[in-house]
């Protein structure tokens, strides 16, 4: 195979001047460098060179100069910001460049990042997903019908990683859903996706390749003790006094693990992802799987999911990367 040069475009924390009206989790969904090591030891692995691009700006400005004759492929894991349209902004680009790019497209990107709309096309394939509503404003809040009785669960429509998820989230009453709704709108400058509060525990699974898409081995996500709420979420907010308290109530076995992995692919399929993928479960109170969300933009950082995987399979992050990206390799014809 000849040697390609790939690009990388991604956001690392530091990555842009603090904006007046940024939200305090502004960064929460930008990367180390470490991730970036990863992703260049993996395509080395491969045989292949990488350059750093940076984030959308810099891709744009880069665009600009005419990267497109220097490049094989790009693989982007920038999350950009603001706009529910902000994670397609470097496809969009190279798309007009006319460089391949591993991962999902523009339109998933963005479809994926709306909870939302990636809610009802995953409904339409047979996937459960709670009943929800998105409240644009603290008066909808107020007036209008609940998608379920309370408890219920508030978050921003269009982000990722937990963001704006607090302690607070999860609501009791009519009162306290209106004032987290105008927390949500105030703060992130998007509608609130209203969801029923399930009270099961949490998994996640990894959906990669093509001609099928595979699972990866299914992880469970630690909850808060007090609030059942994930606790990779709370965790970013102060303590009460002893802490916050972390339990995995879960019973991971092989007859949930399949339902799982079936629910997952059939998700990862009908959202039309490309090459990788982890999609977010949780069970209600009698055990059933309802959906949270697809992110086709994980995180590759050694201490997350795809760390957590290689680990229990034995192998080293940078060789199970490097199987992920060449198959997208492959996919795209090089």
């Amino acid at each position: 195979m000849p040697r390609l040069l790939i690009g990388l475009a991604y956001d690392l924390f530091g990555s842009y001047p603090p904006r007046p009206g940024d939200p305090p989790d502004a960064e929460v969904e930008y990367e180390p460098e470490a991730t970036v090591l990863a992703l260049e030891a993996a395509l080395a692995r491969l045989g292949h060179g990488t350059t750093r691009l940076g984030n959308p700006h810099a891709v744009l400005r880069a665009a600009g100069q005419g990267i497109a004759p220097r490049l094989d492929a790009v693989l982007t894991i920038a999350e950009g910001y603001g706009p529910r349209n902000r994670e397609a902004w470097v496809p969009v680009l190279c798309e007009m460049a006319g460089i391949p790019t591993l991962g999902s497209d523009a339109l998933t990107l963005s479809t994926t990042l709306d909870k939302l709309w990636a809610h009802r096309i995953v409904a339409a394939s047979g996937v459960p997903v709670p009943p929800h509503a998105s409240f644009g404003s603290p008066e909808d809040a107020a007036s209008a019908a609940l998608p379920a009785p309370f408890p219920l669960f508030v978050k921003p429509r269009w982000e990722g990683t937990a963001k704006g998820i607090a302690p607070s989230s999860r609501v009791e009453s009519r009162a306290a859903l209106v004032g987290e709704v105008a927390r949500i709108v105030r703060t992130y400058v998007q509608p609130a996706l209203v969801e029923a509060f399930l009270e099961g525990p949490e998994y996640t699974v990894t959906v990669v390749g093509h001609r099928p898409p595979r699972a990866l081995p299914t992880l469970q996500r630690a909850l808060e003790a007090s609030t059942r709420i994930g606790a990779h979420a709370i965790e970013r907010h102060p303590p009460p006094p002893g802490g916050w308290r972390h339990v995995t109530p879960g019973e991971l076995d092989g007859a949930l693990e399949a339902e799982l992995t079936s629910l997952a692919r059939r998700a990862f399929d009908a959202l039309e992802c490309r090459d990788f993928a982890r999609a977010d479960f949780r069970l209600d109170r009698h055990g059933r799987p309802h959906f949270l969300e697809m992110n086709p933009l994980p995180t590759f950082a050694p201490d997350g999911s795809f760390g957590i995987i290689a680990e229990l399979l034995g192998r080293r992050l940078e060789d199970l990367l490097a199987e992920i990206l060449g198959e997208a390799l492959v996919r795209i014809g090089l």
